[in-house]
């Protein structure tokens, strides 16, 4: 569970997430098909950071990367590490604990179970992370909780709602709800507004602010709409699985560079 106060925020020079040299290839059968090309970042704890690149630029492999959902290539050598600590080479079960405790995920889809009520699909993030026992003795304040939190995204009087009877950016609250269910440090969103449109999109990062100020957040977005990058703290671009500039530009440059930067709009 997060040990930051709620409404505290960390001091900026804290390490959250540290990339370096990474690497990640896939197989179409006897084919490689390099995605990630030697990208290495910096995030810090309370940041907000936005990656930018197109569709295929390898940014939601990298977040899956971020967040234990896969693991770098072996060779050549490079590494993830959260707080410190190596995810990329830790044991599964260290992993199973990493992705239950330390990151909560927004996915583009929402993924919502669509024969549970709206309070039963946030609650279902506390059931992953605990055993049937642990859950049972911590019901009735993971209720409380989850209540809150729906609350906080403005789902107070849709707890017994099917995620059929939500519009799309009720669906996503949802989601955003379920993500923070366990108290992440780390929350790492993936196209979230991309199912969405403008103004309901608008809204969703409104909700993703206001939570991340509220209960301390590290957030990291990627995306390809330059509009939403601009909100962010800081942006990393990426090009066909390369941070454009030196690791050193990526950790440090602004939004305001994105005008600078040779625009590419998103496909």
């Amino acid at each position: 569970m997060n040990s930051l106060d709620a409404g505290a925020r960390p001091p900026p020079t804290l390490m959250l997430l540290d990339v370096q040299n990474v690497h990640k290839t896939y197989r179409l059968g006897r084919v490689p098909v390099p995605v990630l090309r030697g990208v290495s970042m910096r995030v810090r704890e309370g940041e907000f950071v936005a990656v930018l690149g197109a569709s295929g630029s390898g940014k939601s492999t990298l977040l899956h990367l971020l967040g234990g959902l896969d693991r770098p290539d072996p060779t050549p050598p490079g590494v993830v590490r959260f707080r410190g600590r190596d995810i990329g080479g830790a044991s599964s079960g260290a992993l199973d604990e990493y992705r239950a405790r330390d990151v909560g995920f927004v996915f583009q889809f929402y993924h919502l179970l669509p024969e549970l009520s709206v309070l039963a699909n946030v609650l279902m993030g506390a059931q992953v992370r605990f055993s049937i026992g642990g859950y049972l003795a911590r019901r009735r304040a993971l209720r409380e909780q989850a209540t809150r939190l729906l609350d906080q995204v403005g789902l107070s009087h849709r707890l017994r709602h099917r995620p059929a009877e939500l519009s799309g950016g009720e669906r996503q609250r949802v989601a955003i709800a379920r993500a923070l269910i366990n108290e992440p440090a780390l929350l790492l969103a993936d196209e979230p507004t991309g199912n969405l449109d403008a103004k309901t999109g608008g809204h969703i990062i409104d909700v993703l602010l206001a939570l991340r100020q509220a209960r301390a957040l590290t957030l990291v977005v990627v995306t390809h709409d330059e509009s939403l990058a601009r909100r962010a703290e800081r942006v990393v671009r990426l090009t066909d699985g390369r941070v454009d500039g030196s690791p050193e530009t990526a950790s440090e440059h602004s939004p305001d560079s994105l005008s600078n930067a040779g625009r590419q709009p998103g496909k």
